[in-house]
């Protein structure tokens, strides 16, 4: 079951809501879900729920808060377009301020992962935030630009091979930068996580959402 909570961030001591999936048994710990650029889509409260049936205690927190309260983006040019606007408008150091309160609220061991922006983000929690154990980062066209953002954590990436919006040399790029990171290709294009998307994949994104189940476990 997925309950909205708030969450205080440090960088301006702004409140920001957030969805929370709780196990139903002991927690195993927990995992900071990042958003993509619509907003807490139902997609993302999924993926919440996904882990919370793995076990975890599960937390995406609502970036465009500061944006606009409940930030909703469809994906439509004029969505897109919207969601953009929201990406520029959102500071690295606002981010990462707001990953870090939901990493504080979560039990121990913390992972992060997220989904194009939010792979983007995950990447970059991976070099910045304090308290995670790993991370892995879904279809983050943007991690091409970040390569100066070191991982302090073990952290995975996942790229669809057909993904028109990520060249191959986007993702070998960050290949060639980040050596002991394990990258995986998949048969599928942009989104492949999403259901409702035309590059939903469903082998894909059982594969690549197990692959990170592993890899969390792998990093207690």
């Amino acid at each position: 079951m997925t309950d909205t909570i708030e969450l205080m961030s440090a960088v301006d001591g702004f409140t920001l809501s957030a969805l929370s999936a709780q196990p139903k048994a002991a927690s195993k710990g927990g995992v900071v879900v990042i958003q993509e650029i619509f907003g807490l889509t139902e997609h993302i409260g999924e993926i919440n729920e996904f882990f919370a049936d793995a076990g975890y205690t599960a937390i995406a927190p609502g970036l465009f808060d500061r944006i606009e309260r409940g930030f909703h983006a469809g994906h439509d040019p004029e969505g897109i377009q919207k969601g953009v606007g929201a990406v520029k408008a959102s500071p690295w150091k606002q981010v990462i301020s707001d990953v870090q309160a939901a990493i504080d609220a979560l039990p121990r061991p913390v992972y992060v992962t997220g989904f194009c922006y939010g792979g983007a983000a995950t990447w970059m929690a991976a070099a910045k935030c304090k308290g995670l154990n790993a991370a892995s980062c879904f279809y983050g066209r943007l991690i091409a630009d970040l390569l100066e953002a070191k991982p302090a954590i073990p952290t995975m990436l996942h790229y669809g091979a057909r993904d028109a919006s990520i060249p191959p040399e986007n993702y070998e790029k960050v290949r060639l930068a980040a050596p002991d990171a394990p990258l995986y290709l998949y048969e599928a294009g942009h989104g492949f996580c999403r259901k409702g998307s035309s590059d939903f994949d469903a082998a894909a994104r059982d594969l690549a959402l197990a692959r990170t189940i592993d890899w969390f476990a792998r990093w207690p």
